[in-house]
């Protein structure tokens, strides 16, 4: 029986720091930005994202290569664009159940 309960300590654990990471991965009002657009939209070039959020494009750009290096988008090539997209769908969720939170700020 403690067996099982070790497992399942472990395996909590190991998502509590998948979590954990995703949430120092967007932890930034930019990265939150772009995560609520692409939830919104299947792809989007660095161009639409910069213009969406007012943004310029090298502090933008150096945001998105962040998020895909740590698995959160990921990138297309379509000709000279390059198309970025939600690769951890997890993430939604996570954002979702943050800004339902009655937490006052």
């Amino acid at each position: 029986m403690e067996g099982k309960t070790l497992l399942s300590n472990e395996k909590e654990a190991e998502k509590l720091e998948r979590v954990a990471f995703i949430l120092k991965t967007i932890a930034h009002p930019v990265r939150l930005g772009i995560i609520h657009l692409l939830e919104a939209n299947a792809r989007l070039s660095v161009s639409e994202i910069c213009e969406r959020l007012g943004t310029e494009q090298s502090l933008t750009s150096h945001h998105l290569q962040n998020m895909r290096l740590k698995g959160i988008l990921s990138v297309k090539r379509d000709g000279r664009s390059m198309l970025y997209s939600l690769k951890e769908r997890d993430v939604s969720l996570i954002v979702e159940c943050l800004e339902n939170c009655n937490c006052n700020m």
